[in-house]
């Protein structure tokens, strides 16, 4: 099936802690029908270097969050995404739409 959602595009999530919060889509993962946005679903992860005794620190990893949980922005409004076909013959490409709309995006 075709991703609807591509990397680059800004998204918003629909559901969950993260209700609301905007970004940019940083990668998708197809396998797994999720998404890395930017700026959501952050987790902090306490880690020290076991062979040197160094310091502990805290890392903020981005965790996924599932394609059916984000919707793609046009303007500031949610919007679902549809495919259509533009060209003639060996010319035709397959497009994405926005569905209220009806514009490329």
């Amino acid at each position: 099936m075709a991703q609807k959602i591509k990397k680059g595009d800004t998204v918003v999530v629909l559901s969950g802690k993260e209700k609301g919060k905007k970004g940019a889509v940083l990668r998708v993962l197809r396998d797994e029908d999720k998404v890395l946005v930017e700026g959501v679903n952050t987790v902090t992860k306490h880690a020290k270097n076991r062979r040197v005794r160094s310091k502990g620190q805290v890392i903020e990893k981005r965790m996924p969050v599932h394609i059916s949980k984000v919707a793609l922005l046009e303007g500031d409004k949610p919007v679902r995404v549809g495919f259509t076909f533009e060209g003639e013959g060996k010319d035709r490409k397959k497009v994405r739409v926005a569905r209220p709309s009806g514009k490329k995006i």
